[in-house]
């Protein structure tokens, strides 16, 4: 089997010349495009998540080696979660060669994070299952770098900083409302409000997650308590 043009320079991008390329086509096939004949890549999403997890897990304690375990575990999930599987993978274009269905190409998927976090862990199981952990490992930390450097700011949690202060404080957790959303599935706009048990409250609005701009409104109000770190 020989990649189309596309596909090779996608491959290029990533940095490894697949010896069976149906592996990089199965990794880039979602389940809405799937047949008995094409099989999607939900099974290697379950094998890249693991490999993920270990290169980044060994690399978050060689780059700091006092780091307690509950330091580096939020570190690790900043890194490997959903959302930042998709910002790397369209820092490599792989929307652009995500083969779906036509009711998810109707309705943005090539843009959607969880298409593609899912796609990007297919990808580096792909590479792992073509030529064996120390390719994988190697891509992973050259697309990771510069994340796993800012590692520990990345892991700072607005929402759980909030309600560890309410909580210090004798109140309940904060509470979050959607107070408006709009647009398109693939890309909702959301209006989000956080209210504390005192009266106060924050807001924030955007196009993203309800998660993202709940974090975001959490923000605005450690901000306005005088608590961010």
């Amino acid at each position: 089997m020989k990649l189309s043009a596309e596909l090779a320079a996608f491959s290029a991008r990533l940095g490894h010349d697949f010896a069976d390329p149906g592996l990089l086509v199965r990794a880039l096939t979602h389940g809405s495009l799937s047949s008995a004949t094409r099989p999607d890549n939900q099974r290697l999403e379950f094998l890249g998540d693991r490999v993920l997890g270990l290169t980044i897990a060994e690399a978050l304690l060689k780059a700091d080696q006092g780091a307690t375990e509950g330091q580096l575990a939020p570190r690790l999930n900043a890194l490997v979660r959903g959302e930042t599987c998709a910002e790397i993978a369209r820092q490599i274009g792989l929307g652009e060669v995500l083969k779906l269905g036509r009711s998810e190409m109707m309705t943005g998927g090539r843009r959607k994070d969880a298409l593609l976090g899912d796609a990007m862990e297919a990808v580096i199981a792909a590479v792992y299952l073509d030529a064996g952990f120390e390719p994988a490992r190697a891509m992973i930390l050259r697309l990771w770098g510069a994340r796993i450097a800012g590692a520990e700011e990345a892991a700072f949690n607005p929402k759980t900083t909030l309600q560890e202060w309410a909580q210090a404080k004798g109140m309940a957790p904060p509470s979050y409302e959607v107070a408006d959303r709009s647009g398109p599935d693939h890309a909702p706009h959301f209006r989000i409000i956080v209210r504390l048990d005192d009266g106060r409250q924050a807001e924030a609005s955007g196009t993203g997650t309800k998660r993202s701009i709940e974090q975001a409104a959490a923000s605005a109000m450690l901000h306005q308590i005088g608590d961010t770190p």
